[in-house]
């Protein structure tokens, strides 16, 4: 289990697919990628998308994610979902002795409900920090893409030819 902390951008991208039986229907499909502004999510998710699409397609939605940190399963592990999980952190105030809720949402990878809940104990469960999940909803994301420099290529990822290794 690992995690990525970076702005992330939710996309829905538009185009004709070719369906089991041949017909074309156009479908809406919705990815995550991490980048520092619209404009170069946009780019990204263009270009990644290039690859996995032949023939044209639109980013019909852009927009910035409410989650700043996403949770991935091994690189060998077959989970193809993502869910938002919505945890409150729980603090005491000093001062008026009554418990605070700061609530904070993380996108994670796994491949059932069940899954997840046990990925964000795993993570959560190597900090000190006080928690309560209040929600856990399998989301319709259908993948991440993250941003790294060529000396991190792996799987999955979208390479900046411009920075140096």
């Amino acid at each position: 289990m690992r995690s990525k902390t970076a702005t992330w951008f939710e996309a829905k991208i538009q185009y004709e697919k070719q369906m089991e039986d041949g017909l074309q229907k156009k479908v809406t499909e919705q990815y995550v990628v991490d980048a520092l502004s619209y404009a170069e999510a946009e780019e990204r998710i263009t270009d990644a998308m290039s690859a996995y699409i032949s023939g044209e397609f639109e980013v019909k939605d852009l927009k910035k994610a409410q989650y700043k940190e996403v949770f991935f399963e091994d690189k060998d592990c077959s989970a193809t979902r993502y869910y938002k999980a919505k945890l409150d952190f729980l603090t005491l105030d000093e001062k008026t002795e009554k418990e605070k809720r700061s609530r904070v949402v993380y996108l994670v990878q796994a491949e059932n409900i069940h899954r997840a809940i046990k990925n964000v104990d795993e993570v959560m469960g190597g900090t000190m920090i006080d928690y309560e999940a209040c929600a856990i909803d399998e989301t319709k994301i259908l993948d991440v893409f993250e941003y790294r420099n060529c000396s991190e290529d792996k799987d999955n990822v979208i390479i900046d030819p411009n920075v140096l290794a």
